[in-house]
């Protein structure tokens, strides 16, 4: 094995994915010598919804991405589907949030955030199929990672390392961070139709998904992509005993054949196979810090259990991390580094930890016979309810708004942390 040292850096961030190139991105504004490695090449696929809402909308805004430039499709908010009723929801109008969110395909999405890192003065290497951790002998901690490029074996050393690999999550485990099972996953499949409602407003979620008699904790989707496609999927939770034996392909295959033939969700207008992914939710890996490794986005568990959102949380959790390290690699002594870096899972806690708390009761009780029918039936009729859902679901509040804000607020602060 040869040492790359002309790739050494002040900090090696692995995986370019939203999480990855949003640390990367704020670690090289801050001064950093930062290396981006990326298993793959770009442009690639991920399985996702592709719908950002105005959450994550908010970080893209942040970071500098034209979100005006072509390809990216702009939403009003929700359309619900459920208890026979059909119903549109839009985003709330908030001072901390945009009040629209968008659509990108991430075949392309990652890339631009990994390219914006890039402008921003971070280092990307792409095919680096990083295979685990490098060890300082005396302190067990890492100080720089193996990995395979263009099938060479190379190793990048750096001060500190940041595991931005997704649900793999080889870092972690090769630090010796399982995850727990007491946190709720989800399994997320989807593929992509052509469609006349490739350019709907709004994106549109089916609570009610059967599997024969048996109604199933999560829900379906229908994003327009805006280029004549459609994304269609489905997200489920395995806290239902039906999750284990499911076949998540065949019941998205069956919940499409019920829609109208007009929509043309058909196996001739399907573009491409039906992928899925699993979701990490509710900081399923913890610590997010330990020994010179740095957790970000999925590879912490950072999915909202309430929607199953992951990229905003990727994003955040990214700009998190780059501020905790810049602080700390500007201190004097390893020791006032490691406080800072020690720090860095109680700031997680502080800002999701309550509200991920509250999710994992929420998922739960869905999960639980009867629980997701009556709440179907007995929410749904009731806007001014549904409008407060929409916030809870999407944490979406400002910090002194009106009074479900403030509920949403307090539930999360007063909930103990994930």
């Amino acid at each position: 094995m040869r040492r790359a040292a002309e790739l050494d850096a002040d900090v090696i961030v692995v995986g370019a994915g939203p999480a990855g190139s949003s640390t990367a991105f704020y670690l090289a504004q801050a001064g950093l010598d930062v290396l981006l490695l990326e298993k793959t090449t770009f442009p690639r696929e991920k399985v996702c919804g592709d719908g950002l809402t105005p959450r994550a909308v908010k970080q893209l805004i942040a970071m500098g991405i034209d979100i005006d430039a072509p390809g990216w499709v702009r939403n009003k908010g929700l359309r619900v589907v459920g208890g026979g009723l059909r119903f549109e929801l839009d985003w709330p109008e908030l001072s901390s949030y945009p009040d629209f969110g968008l659509v990108r395909v991430r075949k392309d999405f990652d890339e631009i955030l990994a390219a914006n890192a890039v402008r921003g003065g971070a280092k990307l290497l792409q095919g680096v199929n990083v295979t685990g951790p490098i060890l300082d002998d005396r302190s067990g901690h890492i100080v720089g990672v193996t990995a395979k490029h263009d099938g060479e074996s190379v190793s990048y050393r750096s001060r500190l390392v940041v595991a931005a690999d997704g649900n793999s999550a080889r870092l972690a485990l090769g630090m010796g961070l399982h995850k727990r099972e007491d946190r709720p996953i989800g399994v997320a499949v989807r593929t992509y139709y052509d469609s006349p409602r490739h350019d709907d407003e709004y994106l549109e979620v089916w609570l009610e998904l059967w599997d024969d008699q048996t109604l199933l904790p999560g829900y379906g989707w229908v994003f327009g992509v805006g280029d004549g496609t459609a994304n269609v999927g489905l997200g489920l939770l395995n806290t239902s005993e039906a999750f284990k034996n499911l076949d998540y392909r065949d019941l998205l295959r069956r919940w499409v054949g019920n829609m109208p033939e007009e929509w043309t969700f058909t196996e001739e207008t399907r573009r491409g196979p039906i992928r899925g992914a699993a979701l990490p939710m509710a900081f399923n890996r913890q610590p997010h810090y330990t020994r010179g490794l740095v957790l970000v986005g999925d590879s912490g568990g950072m999915i909202n259990p309430f929607n199953g959102e992951g990229i905003a949380y990727a994003m955040e959790t990214g700009q998190i991390a780059a501020e905790t390290i810049a602080q700390a690699l500007h201190r004097t002594t390893p020791a006032q580094r490691e406080r800072l870096l020690r720090a860095y899972p109680g700031v997680l806690k502080d800002a999701f930890g309550g509200y991920f708390t509250l999710g994992r009761l929420f998922v739960e009780a869905i999960g639980r016979p009867g629980v997701m029918s009556f709440a179907t039936r007995h929410a749904l009729p009731h806007p001014r309810l549904m409008r407060f859902a929409l916030k809870l679901l999407g944490n979406l509040t400002d910090r002194r708004g009106d009074a479900s804000d403030r509920i949403i607020n307090v539930l999360s602060k007063v909930a103990p942390p994930a």
